[in-house]
């Protein structure tokens, strides 16, 4: 990590953005000790929850065997199994057998919808997530992701589509939380056109976060360019003066 870019944005962030919440960074690699390793459980646990102690500044990492639910492991490439009956699971459900979340319509509509997944496979052993002031210069953030309020939100949102001609910069498919944050994102910084991705729609994540927060995902490689661009942007304008007047803490 180039600690000037670290340095600029922190200083832009605080002037454009009154300092709300830094964003998280992961990146994979194969090496130990890059950050405390979660621990395995033997039931459920949703990594948006985990992830709460990355936000607060302590660092984490996961393997294969430390990702709490089938989801998780699936976003964060370490597996490319899917739950038994899933296709039940996200419509329906089986009567006496498996809740459905009632997400999509029908079991059918789900198996249709595998055909449009894009495959993921990790990379490296790890995936480390660690707050943008806590990146040293060993480290090599492939993504970028924010915990936004609406209002800083918007502002990420047209950043990201300042430099754009085309209309979609930005894009908030449908899919877990974590997939939201990991999965499309570090896919579209293979893209010769990487783009953000706004997320956390995913009803099961939700109560792992507050009620006015959605994520912004971003390619490093793009989050760059947006911090270059942020001192002739929209952000030295009064009319972002008046939206960046009410940023702040979230109660």
């Amino acid at each position: 990590m180039e600690m000037e870019i670290k340095e600029k944005f922190g200083a832009l962030w605080k002037k454009y953005f009154n300092g709300a919440e830094l964003p998280v960074t992961f990146y994979y690699t194969n090496e130990e000790g890059h950050a405390e390793l979660v621990k395995p459980t033997s039931g459920h646990r949703c990594v948006i929850g985990d992830l709460l102690k990355a936000r607060k500044g302590n660092p984490i990492s996961y393997d294969a065997e430390s990702v709490g639910c089938f989801g998780g492991k699936r976003y964060f490439g370490f597996s490319q199994k899917i739950m038994p009956d899933f296709e039940y699971f996200l419509s329906c459900g089986i009567s006496g057998k498996l809740r459905g979340e009632r997400y999509k319509k029908s079991p059918e509509l789900v198996t249709e919808g595998f055909k449009h997944a894009p495959p993921f496979e990790a990379p490296a052993r790890f995936i480390v997530f660690k707050r943008w002031d806590n990146l040293q210069k060993s480290d090599n953030p492939e993504v970028v992701i924010f915990f936004a309020q609406p209002d800083v939100l918007a502002g990420l949102f047209t950043l990201a589509n300042f430099d754009e001609a085309e209309p979609n910069g930005v894009f908030a498919p449908f899919g877990a939380g974590c997939g939201s944050i990991v999965q499309y994102p570090y896919l579209e910084s293979k893209s010769n056109r990487p783009r953000g991705v706004i997320g956390l729609f995913d009803i099961s994540a939700r109560p792992f976060v507050h009620r006015d927060v959605l994520t912004f995902s971003v390619p490093m490689t793009k989050f760059v360019t947006m911090i270059d661009n942020m001192k002739e942007s929209f952000l030295i304008t009064d009319s972002w003066k008046k939206v960046q007047k009410r940023i702040g803490p979230i109660d």
